[in-house]
């Protein structure tokens, strides 16, 4: 993606850092696959990658956007949507969705991922189940075999505020542990910064983050339904058995000769096993 080149509907394209470069490689390559003149009804997730799914949607134009709905999985993407001009439903009108593109925090190589680092979980959740596809983009970094490899925080897990206490009792009984081999703080509850006290999240409910050992976390299914049956939870950020595929921007390298900096690739991992390479994401979107 050269800096020259310009969407149809959007600002010519920034050089990013690697990191940023990676995740707009996946959203976009996600959104041409996944978003199609015939997807009306489209769940827009949260996170940091989501912006470059919305820029990439918006850049599609006017006429690909007319007639479409967007329902946000949070205020983050709320946000993004009526800033985008885009039209916003919610999930109460639209319970069910052609496509929600979405984020992560981690994902293994079943498509299993953590998700809820941003304290959306619950909403993410339903949207991700509401939709015929759903999809997670992400970058290099979130890309793993086994779950909490990267994500070293925890499983994130919406609570009731008045059960938090007795919640954390039942996790530390699951074998949560409050100090991670690394000397980090394990099982705790979230607090919030720039505020005193915990973090809230846009349901009222607080956040519980719980590392667990990778004999547990090798079984991630097992895990979130033990975790669901405690009372006072409200959701559990693991999603199991959900993703149509993952999308993962790649770093950019540099040609040692030229100094010049290339685009990354894209990793596409799919739910039938099958794994692709993207070698390049055109600047002008590509109609599914």
């Amino acid at each position: 993606m050269e800096g020259s080149h310009q969407l149809p509907t959007s600002k010519p394209l920034p050089v990013l850092p690697a990191v940023e470069a990676a995740k707009r490689l996946a959203a976009f390559a996600a959104v041409d696959r996944h978003v199609g003149l015939k997807h009306k009804i489209i769940g827009i997730g949260s996170g940091s990658t989501v912006p470059y799914v919305v820029d990439r949607i918006v850049a599609q134009g006017p006429q690909a956007n007319l007639g479409r709905v967007f329902v946000p999985t949070g205020f983050q993407s709320k946000e993004l949507i009526i800033k985008a001009g885009l039209v916003l439903g919610d999930v109460d009108q639209y319970p069910k969705l052609d496509v929600t593109i979405d984020g992560a925090d981690e994902v293994d190589d079943q498509l299993n991922s953590i998700k809820g680092g941003g304290a959306c979980q619950l909403r993410e959740k339903v949207l991700a189940e509401a939709a015929e596809t759903w999809v997670i983009v992400a970058d290099y970094r979130k890309n793993s075999k086994l779950l909490g490899t990267n994500w070293t925080q925890g499983i994130p897990i919406e609570v009731a505020p008045f059960a938090y206490a007795k919640v954390l009792t039942n996790l530390a009984d699951m074998g949560s542990p409050a100090t991670l081999p690394s000397g980090k703080p394990g099982l705790t509850l979230r607090m919030g910064k720039m505020k005193a006290g915990p973090v809230v999240s846009d349901n009222g409910m607080f956040i519980i983050d719980a590392p667990f050992p990778p004999e547990l976390m090798a079984k991630p299914e097992e895990l979130l339904h033990k975790i669901k049956m405690l009372t006072g939870v409200v959701e559990v950020g693991l999603f199991c058995n959900m993703a149509r595929a993952a999308y993962f921007g790649n770093e950019a390298s540099r040609l040692s000769l030229s100094h010049k900096t290339i685009d990354g690739t894209v990793s596409i991992r799919n739910n039938d096993g099958s794994a692709e390479q993207l070698q390049s994401v055109p600047d002008v979107p590509v109609m599914a």
